[in-house]
């Protein structure tokens, strides 16, 4: 799949997280990504610390596989290069606020003047329709707006961040889904798209089933901790070192669950007969796992859950998680050395093809690396027009 998209070519003027995250995505497919930034470079270079090299692991993240050429788009030669490049691409993304790439003359009708086929991506924030639809915004603003705050953390204390940038991410992996089929349908049609993604629109997403039982009967839920509010037992539970998450999703499994602790008496006890009933006497329950968890270290019983086939999984640390022989199995965490950056590795692509990744990209790059590569580039494909 490294391949893929071999004859696509992307022109990305987003910054930050969630754009670049999606024009990566199309990079691993193999698409060319010509990364367009100002003179100062991706804010989101900045980032830090701590830093690999001169950029902050938030950049570098988001950008492996594209080639630099910095643009100042308020100057007007800078501008004719970017028709110029707009001409030849497959792909144009942008995540400025609503109106402003109108007013540097690259919007989606003004682009498309330019290449009548091609797919428009903008990332917006709240969308581009709305009482906010020209305001500004960052994950952990859509986090906050969307509610996902208010379910996270501990019952009794504030509302806590979650601690990625799951809307970012999130809104990226959708655009480039969102992208490929834009690309899938001009293959069958000629007809390019505006394709449309908000950070609003991914942080409802994943609050879909919280949506949707509040639609339903007016329930608003709230942090729960690690629990999860219509399952149980599905949390973490003590030991005498730490602690240790537990998802025994069904009767099957609460049934393996208490066999393996000694607690014979519970799937029968009619207060823990259904998940329902579980979810009602939560507190009650987990008190008596709990005594019997705590009583056995956690490696004692990780070991005793998984010879009874019932799901749990040690809470690690982010050292830990790479550290761990299970994450090295996976290829998913590679070196990937540059010149400039000695010490990177990536976190790859995270989907394989008849058991392969895609291969390592090129590392991400200094800011304008390759602008004499790429206008020379862009001459050949002028001339040949």
């Amino acid at each position: 799949m490294d391949e893929v998209l071999r004859d696509v070519r992307v022109l990305d003027l987003s910054q930050n997280l969630a754009g670049p995250y999606a024009t990566q995505i199309l990079a691993d497919l193999g698409a060319d990504v010509i990364k367009v930034e100002p003179p100062a470079g991706d804010a989101a270079r900045a980032w830090g610390p701590p830093f690999i090299g001169s950029d902050s692991p938030l950049f570098l993240c988001a950008n492996r596989g594209k080639r630099s050429i910095a643009l100042d788009l308020r100057d007007d030669d800078d501008r004719g290069t970017l028709r110029r490049l707009t001409r030849h691409a497959d792909v144009f993304v942008q995540a400025l606020r609503p109106g402003a790439i109108q007013r540097l003359g690259f919007g989606y009708e003004q682009v498309r003047a330019l290449r009548p086929d091609v797919v428009y991506l903008s990332v917006s924030a709240y969308g581009e329709e709305g009482p906010l639809g020209e305001q500004p915004g960052y994950d952990p603003l859509m986090q906050a707006f969307a509610g996902i705050m208010s379910v996270t953390g501990e019952p009794d204390g504030e509302p806590v961040r979650v601690g990625t940038s799951i809307i970012d991410l999130g809104t990226g992996t959708w655009a480039a889904l969102a992208t490929l089929a834009a690309l899938r349908r001009r293959d069958r049609s000629g007809e390019g798209s505006h394709v449309r993604t908000a950070l609003l629109d991914t942080a409802l997403g994943l609050m879909s089933y919280h949506l949707q039982a509040h639609l339903a009967d007016g329930s608003v839920p709230r942090a729960a901790g690690t629990a999860l509010g219509s399952i149980a037992p599905y949390e973490a539970f003590p030991t005498r070192d730490g602690r240790v998450m537990i998802a025994a999703a069904n009767d099957g499994l609460f049934a393996r669950l208490c066999g393996a602790l000694g607690l014979i008496d519970l799937p029968d006890d009619a207060r823990f007969r259904s998940n329902a009933d579980r979810v009602a006497a939560r507190e009650i329950l987990h008190q008596r796992i709990a005594a019997e968890t705590a009583r056995r270290s956690t490696e004692a019983l990780l070991t005793l859950l998984h010879d009874a086939d019932v799901p749990c999984a040690p809470i690690h640390d982010v050292a830990q998680v790479a550290a761990d022989p299970q994450v090295r199995a996976t290829g998913m965490l590679r070196p990937n050395p540059a010149g400039h950056l000695s010490h990177y590795q990536e976190v790859a692509l995270p989907a394989s093809w008849d058991g392969r990744r895609t291969g390592p990209r090129p590392a991400p790059p200094r800011p304008g690396q390759h602008r004499a590569e790429i206008l020379a580039e862009l001459d050949r494909l002028d001339a040949t027009a």
